[in-house]
């Protein structure tokens, strides 16, 4: 048996000058006033921050090959742009378009992602797998889409992340050959955006009525390519959860330092100093989890295991993270002005995207054969 390599969960230079710029970005143009602001009117997503951190930046294309319009990094970079999408929960469809239609693609190869990659990875075409949010890795292929005789799609996809302002739906259909992943664009669907817990990030119903598709690739490979996808949002979501646990545990600081009582800082007190040193230990035991997936993706080795455990451990901490910055602020916690609530909801989303914790610690006893 051959040894694992060994990880590498420190960060390189070229991924913090990479963090450094869409921090720049996202302080800039996706502030707390901002968000609060964009969440009352019809437009959630912001779009224009979207062009700009995908084709200014380049971000959408960071896992794709260079031979593809991509530059050829790999997922410990991706991951480190959702951790600064976590502290900030940007309203940009990055999970359904860079990473889960982007890796699908990325997995299934062939001739027509040769075609669509370049322009996702441009941030010309904006993507998104036409799944359920929470459909986990190893589940079965989905079976709600099937393929007609003259080769279009009917069904529905149920809850699709970023669908709403997708251009190219990446959709696993049924026929009578077996599975397969279609490219469709989503002028030939009926996207009907849902009310979402999340305001940041919405889920879409897709609706196919003999809608026309072009094949990326069929049976097992399409499977496979399905899993891949899903394997890799899962394990780079823990990236985005530190991220949120980092915002709580900053946020709540310099807050508690500020607020004073009885003439001291709240945060002096020592049951307040006790809460936070548990928080500080969480966010240093979810971050080195979430680089173990990220350089596990990135290497190709204990891929499984490593996606299972980050789900499992850092979907918890991240929702207790935001609950504890909740009632450390108190009252104004509380409050729709306050964007706490914002970081709370994509917490709870999280923790229910890509399968629960408690899905993933029983995938995780199977994967390490550990009895019930």
């Amino acid at each position: 048996m051959s040894e694992l390599p060994t990880p590498d969960l420190l960060y390189s230079d070229v991924e913090e000058d990479l963090r450094a710029s869409v921090r720049d970005l996202l302080t800039d143009r996706a502030s707390p006033a901002a968000l609060l602001a964009r969440v009352e009117t019809a437009e959630p997503y912001d779009l224009k921050l979207w062009t700009t951190l995908a084709a200014d930046l380049g971000a959408a294309g960071l896992m794709v090959p260079e031979e593809l319009g991509g530059h050829g990094a790999s997922a410990r970079e991706t991951a480190v742009v959702l951790e600064e999408l976590g502290r900030s929960v940007a309203p940009v469809p990055f999970l359904g378009s860079a990473v889960l239609a982007t890796s699908a693609l990325l997995a299934a190869g062939g001739s027509v992602v040769a075609e669509l990659l370049p322009q996702l990875a441009a941030g010309e075409l904006t993507g998104a797998l036409a799944v359920p949010l929470s459909t986990a890795p190893g589940a079965a292929f989905p079976g709600t889409v099937s393929v007609n005789d003259d080769g279009t799609l009917s069904g529905r996809a149920g809850t699709v992340v970023d669908a709403s302002v997708a251009e190219l739906l990446v959709v696993p259909a049924t026929g009578p050959d077996g599975p397969g992943l279609y490219a469709v664009e989503a002028s030939a669907a009926q996207v009907t955006e849902l009310v979402s817990l999340d305001l940041t990030r919405r889920v879409a119903d897709v609706e196919l009525d003999h809608a026309a598709a072009r094949l990326v690739v069929s049976g097992a490979a399409a499977e496979a390519a399905l899993d891949t996808a899903l394997t890799t949002a899962a394990g780079l979501l823990a990236s985005e959860q530190t991220g949120l646990t980092e915002w709580a545990l900053t946020t709540t600081v310099t807050y508690l330092k500020g607020r004073y009582q009885f003439g001291r800082p709240v945060g002096g007190f020592q049951s307040l100093k006790h809460r936070l040193a548990n928080l500080y230990t969480d966010l240093v035991n979810a971050r080195a989890t979430a680089r173990y997936a990220a350089d596990a993706l990135a290497g190709g080795y204990d891929v499984p295991i490593a996606v299972a455990v980050a789900q499992a451990r850092v979907a918890p901490i991240a929702v207790h993270a935001v609950e504890e910055a909740i009632q450390l602020h108190g009252g104004i916690g509380m409050t729709w002005e306050h964007p706490a609530h914002l970081f709370l909801k994509r917490a709870k989303s999280d923790e229910l995207a890509f399968g629960t914790p408690g899905r993933h610690r029983a995938r995780l006893a199977d994967l390490v054969d550990l009895p019930a």
